[in-house]
């Protein structure tokens, strides 16, 4: 696979069970970001099987590879890669499969985005377009949820706001989520799964008590 540091093998076998809140925990080029592209599509697996749920989207030996757009995930950049051209609303239906307003307005409820919805993402602090992401990523409806350092750009206080945020939006919609964090005490408070990567294997799949 390539990683930041270039091409690197990377050896991945594990189960994560429904609705649980997973951190991928790991030094900077251990292959985080590109875990979470190969289960939403983005990248492909030299070889493997990823299923979602009871759904196989990936497997080399079958030549079984469903596009990101049928993978029922959501995916949260890091650098949250809204559309600028777009307002609130616009951004969060863009990523619905089938357009529906209502769902919409719920969104925009449950994030607390109402009175921006006819804005522009250029004019949004920090902490407004990180719950815009979420909203996009969640009207995708994704049985798994994939946040890529979400956190990692924002200054302490936003950081803990931002933290109620993401487990709010995990209960809420019942997801299963897989985050990148390199914050011990961010995983502490979120995860109840910890994935170490280490080199080029996965070296510990643990409470994150032990971390």
């Amino acid at each position: 696979m390539l990683t930041t540091d270039g091409p690197r093998k990377l050896e991945v076998c594990v189960e994560i069970e429904k609705h649980q809140l997973v951190c991928l925990f790991g030094k900077s080029g251990a292959g985080k970001t590109t875990l979470l592209r190969m289960l939403c599509g983005l990248f492909v697996p030299d070889k493997g099987v990823i299923r979602i749920g009871d759904k196989t989207v990936f497997d080399s030996s079958k030549k079984i590879n469903v596009p990101p757009q049928k993978r029922k995930v959501g995916y949260m950049f890091q650098d949250y890669a809204l559309f600028p051209n777009m307002n609130v609303e616009e951004n969060i239906r863009f990523a619905q499969d089938v357009k529906n307003l209502d769902e919409v307005e719920s969104l925009l409820h449950t994030f607390q985005l109402e009175k921006l919805r006819h804005q522009k993402t250029t004019r949004l602090s920090g902490g407004q377009k990180q719950r815009v992401a979420l909203a996009r990523a969640f009207a995708r409806k994704p049985e798994v949820m994939l946040l890529d350092e979400p956190l990692s750009s924002v200054d302490f206080e936003l950081r803990q706001s931002l933290q109620n945020e993401i487990l709010k939006s995990h209960e809420l919609f019942r997801s299963t989520t897989v985050m990148v964090s390199h914050d011990k005490d961010e995983i502490h408070r979120l995860a109840t799964k910890v994935l170490r990567i280490g080199k080029e294997k996965i070296t510990a799949f643990e409470n994150p008590t032990n971390l």
